[in-house]
């Protein structure tokens, strides 16, 4: 069905067959958490989220690991767009990158890495450089055309992160297939 948050009526009822996008944060002890993960309702009859969704999930993975592999100590973050950009160009990916710092606020002192509404310089807090040791979180979207259901899927992932000034390694892991609702079984989707 074509609903989205923009565009749903208050009478939307959550059915078989929807994929569902959450977005959410927690503060705790003055720290702040920043998450987005996806799920499946599995139709009657079915067991597990269809593979052609799985697949495209994949692919907001993929647009993760492009900005992460692009995280450089002294980089600016529009450097760090500018580059991830180019990657995302070269593999057909149609991906929004949208990162900011995380910290004692949802969006924290540091390099903001695109805008949901521009993926282009951001004047001001995209050049600041990114520092070692310091919180992202990593937010972006993919478009995915989805062939089974004749329209693209926007696959939206945000998850907490630390850059150790050589990796990112996600605070709580990342999310890695959608995940079904019900949950069956031990697959937890990560």
């Amino acid at each position: 069905q074509n609903r989205n948050f923009a565009t749903k009526s208050p009478d939307s009822v959550i059915l078989p067959g929807d994929l569902l996008h959450v977005d959410f944060g927690i503060t705790y002890l003055r720290l702040n958490t920043d998450t987005q993960e996806m799920a499946y309702v599995l139709k009657a009859g079915e067991t597990e989220v269809p593979s052609y969704l799985q697949e495209a999930f994949k692919q907001g993975n993929r647009v993760q690991d492009i900005l992460t592999e692009n995280y450089v100590p002294g980089r600016t973050g529009n450097e760090i767009l500018r580059a991830s950009r180019k990657l995302l160009e070269e593999e057909n990916l149609r991906g929004t990158i949208y990162t900011h710092p995380l910290g004692f606020y949802g969006h924290s002192a540091g390099p903001t890495i695109g805008m949901w509404d521009n993926q282009g310089d951001t004047p001001g807090a995209g050049d600041f450089p990114l520092h070692a040791m310091t919180g992202y979180a990593i937010e972006l979207n993919a478009v995915v055309f989805v062939k089974e259901w004749n329209k693209d899927v926007r696959i939206m992932l945000e998850e907490g992160a630390l850059f150790d000034g050589e990796k990112v390694t996600y605070y709580n892991g990342r999310q890695k297939s959608i995940l079904a609702i019900p949950r069956g079984g031990t697959h937890l989707g990560y």
